[in-house]
């Protein structure tokens, strides 16, 4: 009879709120959102190589890159990264401590991937988590050199874009740093960006040769975060007031 009552409060919680997901459960599907998260980060249209991809994942918080398998985001499928992570539960009902699991998931890298796609629950391989050298170091941004070489026209002149097109080849500027042109409503404008992570602020300079004033500078961060359009040559013509 005490063991039936003992038991009681146990039927009534199961009965009650159905089958209760183990802790083991809950922690894994706390890992699997951690990859899933993962995912996330790693989406976009952007061309990326193997290595960018494992990069960029092994950078994540609470994530360890266990294979790599593909060359291009833009090749076949696309890119396999497995993953590992780790999640955790308690359920001060059933257990004594936390309970801690690590899991393995393949998260797809590739344009044809589904926004927030989940994760496949794989076995993990065995090895210690792979690593990647860190990217090559931009090339530094030539503001003075810029500054000095883009032509100083004349109020009532007319900016010639050939001219400022001149100016920027004389600078034999590195090949990882892109360059473009745009002329409008008599002024030249021009854009010098390297070529950003997806993730963080992009480095870039803009620049606007006008009858009377030619000026060089560094929009604000905010504006230069990826899909803010502030590393573009039409806000070198039109900038975007500054945020407030």
């Amino acid at each position: 009879m005490r063991r039936l009552l003992l038991l009681a409060p146990l039927l009534l919680f199961t009965a009650g709120c159905g089958v209760v997901q183990s802790s083991e459960g809950k922690a894994t599907d706390a890992a699997r959102e951690v990859a899933r998260k993962a995912g996330e980060r790693l989406y976009g249209q952007r061309p990326r190589t193997a290595e960018e991809v494992g990069r960029s994942a092994s950078g994540i918080d609470g994530v360890e890159v266990l294979r790599v398998t593909g060359t291009s985001t833009h090749d076949g499928d696309g890119i396999d990264v497995i993953v590992r992570t780790s999640g955790s539960a308690y359920n001060n009902w059933f257990d004594t401590e936390e309970v801690v699991v690590r899991r393995c998931f393949a998260v797809r890298v590739s344009p044809k991937s589904e926004w927030r796609e989940d994760p496949r629950d794989v076995d993990c391989p065995d090895g210690p988590p792979l690593t990647f050298a860190p990217p090559p170091e931009p090339p530094p941004l030539p503001y003075e050199e810029l500054h000095a070489q883009l032509p100083r026209v004349p109020e009532g002149d007319r900016v010639d874009e050939a001219e400022v097109r001149r100016a920027l080849a004389a600078l034999d500027l590195d090949p990882a740093i892109r360059t473009e042109v745009k002329a409008d409503g008599g002024r030249v404008g021009v854009l010098l960006s390297v070529k950003g992570n997806g993730f963080d602020a992009q480095d870039c300079l803009l620049a606007r040769v006008s009858p009377g004033a030619t000026e060089v500078w560094t929009p604000p961060r905010i504006q230069r975060m990826p899909g803010e359009g502030g590393c573009t040559v039409d806000n070198a013509l039109d900038p975007a007031p500054p945020p407030h």
